[in-house]
């Protein structure tokens, strides 16, 4: 198992009312793009989330919650919340909901054509 399917069917639940979800298999991981940019996600036994740049630092600061380096470069608007970070259902909403606020601003990587 390369992530956690239970947190995996969490986020599912969680998202299910969106209208554009797609799920897609990468970084040895789970994302969940929302309107073709990718939103949440899970690498191993940690949600990733993309949350706005600007609130990072103060973001990093909470409980459970680290800046994304898995290419070993820290990555600015992306972080990875362990248990720790998400123990009550308020706590894995809060971060959730970060993310979906961030999507609409969040620029896509999809190639035009």
């Amino acid at each position: 198992m390369a992530y956690n399917e239970k947190l995996a069917d969490r986020i599912r639940e969680r998202l299910a009312e969106l209208p554009v979800i797609e799920e897609k298999e990468m970084m040895g991981g789970l994302t969940f793009m929302v309107n073709d940019k990718m939103c949440v996600g899970i690498i191993k036994d940690e949600m990733m989330c993309r949350i706005d740049p600007d609130f990072h630092d103060t973001a990093v600061e909470m409980s459970g919650c680290r800046t994304m380096d898995f290419t070993k470069r820290p990555m600015r608007g992306y972080v990875l919340i362990d248990d720790h970070g998400m123990r009550t259902p308020e706590e894995f909403e809060y971060w959730i909901n970060l993310a979906l606020a961030f999507n609409p601003k969040a620029k896509s990587s999809k190639k035009k054509k």
